[in-house]
């Protein structure tokens, strides 16, 4: 019997910001189809390969 990897485990992302800000953010996500916690990922990727946005 094969073992199966473990799924990926997730996070609570838990900050305070402002509301019209993320309101934007969102709204602009939805725009694009992209889902705004797959952006976030990512961009915290990026930040912590390069050391840049």
């Amino acid at each position: 019997m094969a073992a199966t990897p473990p799924s990926p485990q997730k996070v609570r992302f838990d900050y305070n910001l402002d509301k019209t800000i993320y309101d934007a953010f969102v709204k602009n996500c939805s725009r694009k189809g992209f889902a705004p916690q797959i952006v976030v990922e990512k961009l915290m990727k990026k930040f912590n390969e390069t050391g840049q946005l």
